[in-house]
């Protein structure tokens, strides 16, 4: 389960937001069982939203937390914690926290968004460092943007259509891109739901296979929540599938 937050960002990778009907509400909770190699179970992972006020605006505050479990982790412990703060209205983050801790790999970060400066501020907490750098005026972190881009409409979605979001991590902005391959139905564990398919276009190197080796099944309905991820790994592969469903905004795309 290695960055599955990292994989879930890549669920939307889009460049506008269009729906005035929102695709989540406060008190959805998402719940993934993750595999490792399509039959040991690696951990689970959870996505929950929560409806918040700050400085007099409408916000809120999702928590992904992911952890392994059983035999894997007697031998590669993951405990990570990511959340994001976002106004209601638009959407764009202006807090972001990042902790974790892979294997004895651990980050303990928060970033601080100043928009009407183009700013971010990135408080290291593990080496007491702050530093500031320039960003986008649209940019997101990891996590907000799978909320903000399950609010796109992707109804004239074709196969093989690319687009982007630029996203903030660490200290640079990455150029995310997602390329749509279609339409399909896939069996979970709530029965069959009508699905899109998508590929994100990731950098091959010391977690992912290669440049195309992960794969994304989002609910196709007004929900659009990620319904599984397939990744070939460096070594292995990980899956996370749908295992637990609470306070959806919209019906789910079931079929009968």
């Amino acid at each position: 389960m290695k960055n599955l937050i990292y994989i879930f960002s890549f669920v939307f990778a889009f460049n506008s937001f269009a729906q005035q009907q929102y695709a989540f509400k406060d008190g959805e909770r998402l719940k993934y069982r993750l595999s490792y190699s399509n039959f040991l179970t690696a951990g689970y992972a959870t996505m929950e939203v929560k409806k918040i006020n700050y400085n007099g605006k409408d916000a809120f505050h999702v928590i992904g937390k992911g952890k392994t479990t059983g035999m894997i982790n007697w031998f590669f412990k993951v405990r990570d914690n990511y959340e994001t703060y976002f106004y209601k209205d638009s959407l764009l983050p202006y807090h972001f926290i990042r902790q974790i801790d892979e294997g004895g790999y651990t980050k303990d970060k928060e970033i601080l968004f100043y928009r009407s400066k183009k700013k971010a501020t990135v408080v290291d907490k593990e080496k007491n460092k702050t530093e500031t750098f320039t960003i986008e005026e649209d940019v997101h972190d990891l996590l907000s943007s799978l909320y903000y881009m399950r609010n796109k409409d992707i109804t004239n979605f074709k196969a093989g259509d690319e687009i982007s979001l630029p996203i903030f991590l660490d200290q640079e902005t990455m150029n995310m891109k997602l390329r749509f391959l279609g339409r399909e139905i896939i069996t979970t564990k709530f029965g069959k739901i009508r699905a899109a398919k998508f590929r994100p276009l990731v950098a091959s190197g010391r977690v992912f296979k290669e440049k195309e080796s992960v794969t994304v099944w989002v609910s196709d309905d007004k929900n659009k929540i990620p319904l599984r991820i397939k990744a070939a790994l460096s070594v292995g592969s990980l899956r996370a599938d749908i295992y637990k469903i609470a306070g959806l905004a919209n019906g789910l795309a079931r079929v009968k």
